[in-house]
This record gives C-alpha cells, structure tokens and sequence, in this order.
C-alpha cells in the first residue's frame, strides 16, 4: 500500500485492498500507542483542521493523533476562518496549502472538500461532509474486525434515515468490503438511487449483498451488527423533528430488535446519541413530544452488546493511520 500525497475524501476512492491496509496500520498504531511505543512518523509537519461543524470526536482525534504522529494542528472554526465569506474555498485552499502539509475538512457539501483537494496541492482528509464520513468507516469496521474478527460477510444492518453521509458511507464500505448491507427504514429514507447503483456494481465485484427493507424485525434476523444515528442531521431546520419522529420511531434499535438478532450481535452508534434525557435537546424533545429517547433506547445503548465507545476509540486509531499513510507513506 502506497498512498502517500493521496487525499481522504471518500471509500469510493480506495480500493478493498487499500481499506484493508489502512486498518491493519490502525491496528499496529493502536497496538503501538497501548504499549507506550513512540510513532512520530510525521515529525516537524503541520496541519490545518478546518471545522464548519463542531464535534467531539473528529476534533479531539485528529488532534491527539497529529500529536502522536509529532505534528502540530491548527484548528480554524467558522469565527477563525474567512472561508468562503471574505475569501473563496479556491483561495483558502491553496493559501493553506503553502502553509501546511495536510488539511482536514468537517462541514457540509461534498464540493467544498473536494475543491480543497483541487487547489491546495497537499493532502486532504473529510472529517465529514453531508454525503460522504468515511473517517468514521474506518473506525466501525476496524472495530467491527475486532469483536468479530473478520469484515467479510458480517451483516450490517442500519436503522434510519439512511440518505445523508452515515448511511451512503456504511453502504459504500460493506460493498467495497464484501459485507452484506441492510438499509432499514420507510422507503423515502432510502439511499440516493444512483449511488445504489455504484454500490451495486462494486458489490458484484466483491460479493457483498445490498438489501433495502421497510420491516425492522425481518431487517433483525441474522444482523450481526445493529447500527443508528441520529434522526436529524446538523444544519438541519428544527422543523423537521416532528416528521423524523412520527416517519422513524417504529425504526428505534430496541431490545426487542437485540433480542431477534440475538445475543452475538452487536449495537453500533457513530454518537452523539439522543439515548436518554441528560442532553439539552433531549430534554426539549421530551418536552415537546414526550419521548425519553429517539434512535435506540438507553437500554440497548448502556447495554453489554453495545460497542459504542470502542468505535468511538478507534476514531482517532484510524484517522491516525489516514494521516499517516498519505502523509509519511506509512504502511503496516
């Protein structure tokens, strides 16, 4: 594996091999870190972490993980940035690429990353755009290939609003994967017809299964991995709650749907999580709806199937092979 001054923009990208070969370098990272054994791979370079949406995990892990690999971030929010305000994406793109040796992008249309890629002539990574999180991917499956030991074949089953960057990003990864891809939910919450259909012929090539099911007990059986996020996407108009949560309760992960697919199974949950009451808008929403929790029950969530927080771990164990990779060539 060779991608060094490649960019991270989508799975579509990269090849199975490639997916593979940048989760066995998470893994000897992780294993690395673990035993207190020094990875500096990318001493003395510098890197711009541009965020139009704020996170927990995609920040705090490509900062600890900059570190690690002896590198020194810069984070520019909206207030620190004239992106596209004062100054165009084009514009910003390659004054930062004077100034820094790789740049990571979270906000909204995939263009945006994509033209950060165009113009700026050093690697870039998508920490999340509205189409596409493969950062994310990587750390699911790098999590999933640890409690199940393989990636091949593992059903994986999303419940939701499966048409925005989880959904399309878990669908692209089971077909480059080899997996079988469950999308469960009303059919207008589907994945885009086209991108179906690029999935279709990638999984014909690797022997993944793509399924489309509106019954979330038939969608159950035989899951291996029960996966959800959140309902409502940030950036997203508040009015859209009361839709999402009339269309999408009866797609809630449950025990009952725990219980079907049955005790080896696992709960996913790329966070943060509407579980119980102990967030503000989960307070509000209890308010305005009466509803103690949305996308899974805090049951299932608190639950000893639940891997959440391994997955949330191995955001910063992949992200740092990303950088590595295409920034030191680093391989496992």
């Amino acid at each position: 594996m060779n991608l060094k001054g490649r960019s991270f923009l989508t799975l579509l990208d990269f090849t199975p091999e490639e997916i593979d070969g940048l989760l066995n370098l998470a893994a000897s990272l992780k294993e690395k870190k673990k035993r207190g054994i020094p990875h500096r791979l990318c001493e003395g370079r510098n890197i711009a972490l541009l965020f139009e949406k704020t996170s927990t995990r995609t920040r705090c892990s490509f900062e600890v993980a900059a570190a690690d690999l002896g590198m020194h971030p810069v984070y520019l929010d909206p207030k620190s940035s004239q992106m596209g305000k004062k100054e165009s994406i084009a514009d910003t793109a390659r004054v930062l690429g004077r100034m820094f040796d790789g740049i990571e992008y979270r906000g909204y249309g995939q263009e945006v990353v994509e033209a950060l890629d165009r113009y700026s002539g050093v690697p870039v990574w998508n920490g999340l755009t509205n189409e596409f999180h493969p950062t994310q991917i990587l750390a699911d499956f790098l999590t999933i290939r640890e409690h199940f030991g393989r990636l091949k074949g593992i059903r994986l089953v999303y419940f939701g609003d499966a048409r925005y960057n989880m959904g399309d990003s878990l669908m692209v990864g089971c077909a480059k994967m080899g997996m079988t891809f469950v999308a469960c939910a009303p059919e207008k919450y589907f994945p885009d017809a086209a991108l179906i259909e690029k999935c279709r012929a990638i999984a014909a090539e690797t022997g993944a299964t793509l399924i489309f099911e509106t019954d979330p007990e038939k969608a159950a059986a035989g899951a291996d991995v029960l996966y959800t996020d959140v309902w409502v996407s940030m950036g997203e108009p508040e009015e859209v709650w009361a839709e999402r949560i009339a269309d999408l309760t009866p797609y809630r992960v449950t025990p009952r749907l725990m219980e079907i697919a049955g005790p080896d199974s696992r709960f996913m949950h790329d966070l943060p999580s509407f579980h119980d009451l102990n967030t503000t808008i989960g307070r509000e929403i209890y308010e305005k709806f009466g509803i103690d929790c949305m996308e899974v029950s805090d049951e299932v969530f608190e639950g000893p199937q639940s891997i959440v927080f391994d997955e949330a771990e191995n955001r910063m164990h992949t992200i740092k092979a990303v950088m590595a990779a295409t920034l030191a060539g680093a391989g496992a």
